[in-house]
Order: C-alpha cells, then sequence, then structure tokens
C-alpha cells in the first residue's frame, strides 16, 4: 500500500477532503430547513429527489466496498498496481451515508407537505426500476467470478448516470416556472464549492503520487464533480441572472396542465 511522500500535502489533501464533506453534507440542509417551515414542497422537483436517492445509494455502495472490504481492494491493487492508493477516503464514505439519511428525509416531507398537484413522473420510476434491475441481473453474473472491484465499478457507473440526468427535472421545472422559488440557492452553492473541492483533493493525490491513477482508478468521482459543477452553474444562472427575485407566473396546478399538454416534455416532467 502506497505511502505519503509529503506531508503537507497529506494535509492539504485532509482538509480539502473534509471541506468538501462538510459542503456536501451541509447542502442538504438549507432544503430541507426551506420546506420545513413552509410546510410545503412546492417548487422542488420530486424527480430529483428520486433520482438523486438511487444516486447516492449507488455511490455508497461502491464507496463503502471500496474503503472496507480488503478483497476489493487487493483486486483494486492488482489492476492498477500495488503501489498506489485507494481511491476512496474515510469523507468519502461518511458523505455517502449521511447524503443517503438526508435525502430519505427529504422524501419523506415529499409524502406528507403540501406537494401542489406534482407528483413522481412516470419515466423517473422506470428509470430507477431498470436501474436497480440492472445492478441485480450484474450482480448474479459476478457472482460465479467474484470480480467485485467489477461490480462496484458498475454501481459507480450507475452513479454518474444519476448524476448526469437527476438536475434535468429540476431545471426544467424552473424554466417552466421561470423561478427558482421552492428549490434552496444554498444547496446549490455549497454543493458547487463540495465539487471543486473534490477536484482539488483527487489533484493534490495526484501530485504527491506523481501519477494519475486515483483519476482514472476513481473516474465516477471525477465525473461526478464534473457534471454537479456544470449543472450548479446552471442553477446559479437561474436563480440570479434569469429569474431574479421573480414571482411565480406559473401556479403548480396550471404548469402541470401545461406540461401535460406537451408530450415533448414528459421525459422532464415532475408533475
Amino acid at each position: 500500500m502506497a505511502s505519503w511522500n509529503s506531508i503537507p500535502l497529506e494535509i492539504t489533501y485532509q482538509v480539502l477532503g473534509w471541506t468538501a464533506f462538510l459542503s456536501w453534507t451541509l447542502c442538504y440542509y438549507p432544503q430541507l430547513i426551506s420546506n420545513f417551515r413552509r410546510k410545503s414542497v412546492v417548487g422542488l422537483s420530486f424527480d430529483f429527489v428520486i433520482l438523486n436517492l438511487t444516486k447516492h445509494a449507488s455511490y455508497l455502495i461502491h464507496n463503502a466496498s471500496l474503503y472496507f472490504s480488503s478483497a476489493i481492494q487487493k483486486q483494486y491493487y492488482k489492476k492498477y498496481g500495488y503501489g498506489q492508493m485507494i481511491p476512496v477516503a474515510a469523507n468519502d464514505v461518511a458523505f455517502s451515508i449521511h447524503a443517503v439519511l438526508v435525502t430519505s428525509i427529504i422524501l419523506l416531507q415529499i409524502a406528507i407537505y403540501e406537494r401542489g398537484g406534482q407528483k413522481v413522473s412516470k419515466i423517473t420510476i422506470a428509470i430507477v426500476s431498470v436501474v436497480w434491475l440492472f445492478a441485480a441481473v450484474c450482480f448474479f453474473i459476478v457472482l460465479p467470478s467474484r470480480s467485485w472491484l467489477s461490480l462496484i465499478s458498475i454501481f459507480n457507473s450507475i452513479q454518474v448516470f444519476m448524476t448526469v440526468i437527476k438536475y434535468i427535472p429540476q431545471v426544467f421545472m424552473n424554466f417552466v416556472r421561470k423561478n427558482t422559488q421552492g428549490f434552496s440557492i444554498g444547496y446549490i452553492l455549497l454543493d458547487f464549492c463540495g465539487g471543486v473541492t473534490n477536484l482539488m483533493q483527487m489533484a493534490v493525490q495526484s501530485i504527491d503520487q506523481s501519477s494519475s491513477v486515483n483519476f482514472r482508478g476513481n473516474m465516477g468521482k471525477m465525473l461526478l464533480c464534473l457534471v454537479s459543477i456544470t449543472f450548479d452553474i446552471i442553477f446559479m444562472c437561474q436563480h440570479f441572472v434569469l429569474y431574479p427575485h421573480k414571482e411565480p407566473q406559473v401556479s403548480p396546478k396550471s404548469m402541470e396542465e401545461s406540461i401535460e399538454a406537451e408530450p415533448l416534455v414528459l421525459s422532464f416532467d415532475s408533475q
């Protein structure tokens, strides 16, 4: 197992890692608190929450397996070299556990608070069902050979795929309503900070090891950061530039009717 060559870089790595953890941990609370104060989840895409939960559950399986399983670590060293470091840190595991718990609480809020006629779209239900069915099939395919590294790599790919699509319903909802009310900008700002610091953490490890293997060995984390940052910028543009301080121009009911009237919109519909 590889060790750090530079103590300052190791300290920097830990600081960046836990800064990313705190940012990505705290980012959920502005939305959770907003829902609680309003006793309403109108303006929050239910599709976004469902897809986000699937994403975090997949990411938790990957991170916890690679961090705790010695068998998977041996397979990782065999593939990438015994001199390499495991690309999953303790803060990655802690973040994943927390994200699953808090997202589940937000899902509970959706079940009990005012929804304004919103509901989870059928296409989101279909996507989530297919994803978990695919994961189950992969498990039974891998079981005879016990190629667990390949299996958790699939879960890593799933979380990247879910990250790519999960923001789309919320972006579209904001566009239809011509405002971002109900969706906390605090979530976006902290999410952006977490993505940037996570990329910096990976860069620090690469500099210390004089290798880019940790990027290639944890492509999912790198893509997660890049995709999150991209969508965060889109949300910030919507909130601060396109729809600043505007009252809703479309009510939840009329929004639902307008979306139902347009078949092409159903794939991104959080109604």
